[in-house]
């Protein structure tokens, strides 16, 4: 069709996610419509071609253009391109995906329920929670602890888990039963003088002292990810999980690791978990289960629940939860290629390769910048933060908006990355196939991008 005539459909009848409306309506942002990928690369329909360093939203892990999860697509929608999952009726495809990913899962999480976004993953592990404590005889124990600056979703109960504030004003939210406590921010830490592990025992212990004002009998899980991503992608402090988990073992509370960015294989690990030696109750999963080459979630669930939940079907009959497109056979489809993937291609080997070599060529590169505060990451997920005074940590007015310039500047110079919200933040997040040459192409464009938007703002 005429480009033209898609733009102007585009901006008077699609409703973008994430978008200044009234900006895109009038047509004074910038639209592009990408039509095609490979490898690392994406490209629109002027042909200009990007080097996404962000795999989407943190999602197209094995890449762009693998035909073997495009053909295991179109083979499963010639066979059964639809059936329910209700009442115990499966597909091929979601019963050896439900078994490759318990195969995956850290020790003692054999069960899987699949969805098909992180969000809808999350609202099903709050109903899991709340069903759990009711069988149990303990109605009272219903609230979830959840983190400032954590992402769970977008939806009412799982936006109200979110810590950011964009995705809570004028929503009306956060929802009770939902509670915050301090993110594991180390650089943005309040007292400078904490060293890492004494941050982390600070952090478990407002966590403690939240958990005893509100009452442990009412506390009934803490969600977590393993690395905060949207909300900076901050790596835990030294000891953090740890000193967590022992918290949440002395009040009974269970343990949600929300690991749609984290899992397979974005820290060099094939769960965050593991990674970090988490021990959850329930796993969030979504974005690398299908590299987003369909939409695909789950709730990975540990023995210890599932007994409770097959206690509860004695008592209450057939659980009362679950979705139309619950283990859509197309979707879990792509699902089994794309672990397949996962594994033939050695990604896992290859984020340990290059994920420091990638964190080690942006410190070397971006060292001298007298705007770059801070450089972390952990495998192939990484963060530079900017500040007007790095000696002092003194952050920029958001006005003057230097994350996204820098991001704008950086996709003139061909690479894609994500200006993060609530600060000045440059993620980065790309396909897991990245090779050392394309990481040294990312930290060179960005060291450009920085270089330029800092002679603006200091002159």
């Amino acid at each position: 069709m005429d480009n033209n005539t898609l733009t102007s459909w585009d901006r008077n009848h699609f409703f973008h996610p994430s978008t200044h409306m009234q900006a895109h309506s009038a047509g004074d942002t910038p639209t592009r419509m990408i039509v095609g990928g490979e490898g690392v690369y994406i490209w629109d329909d002027s042909n200009r071609r990007s080097l996404d360093a962000f795999a989407g939203l943190y999602c197209v892990n094995v890449g762009y253009g693998r035909t073997e999860i495009t053909d295991a697509i179109s083979e499963q929608a010639k066979k059964l391109p639809y059936y329910h999952a209700y009442v115990g009726h499966g597909s091929e495809p979601s019963i050896r995906l439900a078994k490759m990913v318990a195969d995956r899962a850290p020790e003692g999480c054999s069960h899987v329920y699949f969805g098909l976004s992180g969000s809808d993953a999350n609202e099903t592990n709050i109903k899991l929670v709340w069903y759990y404590n009711n069988i149990l005889g303990r109605p009272e124990k219903k609230k979830i602890i959840s983190r400032w600056r954590g992402y769970h979703g977008s939806g009412v109960m799982t936006g109200s888990l979110t810590g950011l504030d964009v995705f809570h004003k004028a929503f009306d939210l956060p929802r009770a039963p939902i509670l915050h406590t301090e993110a594991p921010y180390f650089y943005r830490r309040a007292d400078l003088s904490m060293n890492q592990e004494a941050f982390s025992k600070h952090c478990a212990e407002k966590l403690e002292a939240m958990i005893l004002e509100e009452g442990p009998d009412t506390i009934a899980a803490f969600i977590g990810e393993p690395v905060l991503g949207t909300g900076g992608v901050v790596p835990p402090p030294d000891g953090y999980w740890r000193e967590v988990q022992k918290v949440l073992a002395k009040y009974d509370i269970l343990l949600i690791a929300d690991e749609v960015i984290t899992a397979f294989g974005r820290l060099g690990s094939m769960f965050g978990s593991t990674h970090y030696g988490i021990k959850p109750d329930l796993i969030t999963i979504a974005k690398g289960l299908t590299s987003a080459y369909a939409p695909l979630s789950g709730v990975i669930v540990s023995d210890k629940v599932w007994k409770v939940l097959e206690q509860g079907s004695q008592t209450m009959g057939p659980i009362g939860h679950g979705w139309t497109y619950s283990a859509h056979p197309l979707c879990t489809a792509a699902g089994v290629a794309n672990l397949e993937l996962i594994d033939s291609m050695q990604l896992i080997q290859n984020v340990r390769d290059v994920g420091p070599y990638f964190k080690a060529a942006l410190k070397d590169a971006l060292k001298d910048s007298p705007i770059v505060g801070d450089i972390r990451g952990e495998g192939l997920l990484a963060a530079v933060e900017f500040v007007a005074d790095k000696n002092d940590r003194v952050f920029f007015d958001p006005a003057l908006k230097v994350g996204p310039r820098i991001a704008t500047a950086l996709l003139a110079n061909g690479v894609i990355a994500r200006a993060m919200p609530q600060g000045d933040i440059l993620g980065f997040a790309p396909p897991l196939c990245l090779t050392r040459s394309e990481a040294d192409i990312i930290v060179g464009a960005t060291l450009a991008a920085i270089d330029s938007v800092a002679y603006e703002v200091n002159g």
